[in-house]
């Protein structure tokens, strides 16, 4: 899933692909109505990619939080934003299961659920969608292989000692001699 280019704005119901920069703003799209609309660079946006929430041990990105809450309901719609306390705990206690109760408030699972729904509807949610495109071990290893053969077979550049050169820059200090520095000219004034 490429959460990358999706962002909240502040004060905007819903959540927005980026779609360019303008000078003084940026043009952002709905993710479930595809309209567009331009925003200041003054509005207050977060990007989905770079929001994480508090467990015990670490701060867990969101995408990992989505990918545990589509598993568990099958990548299908989750429960409401606007469902109880308990429901919101007992659904957030399912996808992160050593979440900090402290520091992941009501309104943070409240978002989850929302975010989620909406990426869900818009066809952001599937099984392909966290999918980690990864080369083959195999490759890798060839790929490794065929780097060193390339390093082994380059020619060393030949470059000077910088002791030699050091030595030939005296060298011809040595040989010139010291020019002389014209004197300064003393300012004279006529007196009227």
């Amino acid at each position: 899933m490429q959460l990358e280019k999706i962002i909240s704005i502040s004060g905007k119901p819903g959540l927005f692909k980026l779609v360019s920069q303008l000078r003084n703003g940026f043009i952002v799209e709905d993710i479930t109505t595809k309209k567009k609309a331009s925003i200041s660079n003054s509005s207050q946006v977060s990007l989905l990619d770079n929001i994480a929430m508090f467990t015990f041990d670490k701060e867990v990105p969101l995408f990992e939080v989505f990918e545990n809450v589509a598993k568990n309901y099958n990548y299908e719609p989750t429960i409401s934003h606007k469902s109880n306390s308990q429901e919101l705990r007992d659904f957030m206690s399912a996808s992160l299961p050593n979440y900090d109760t402290e520091r992941v408030y009501e309104s943070d699972i409240k978002k989850l659920a929302q975010w989620y729904n909406l990426l869900q509807k818009a066809g952001y949610i599937t099984p392909e969608s966290f999918v980690k495109p990864e080369a083959p071990a195999v490759e890798v290893a060839e790929e490794a292989k065929d780097v060193e053969e390339k390093e082994e077979k380059k020619p060393a550049a030949k470059k000077a000692p910088a002791k030699k050169t050091a030595e030939k820059t005296e060298e011809a200090k040595a040989e010139k001699p010291a020019a002389k520095k014209p004197a300064a000219k003393k300012a004279t004034r006529k007196e009227d």
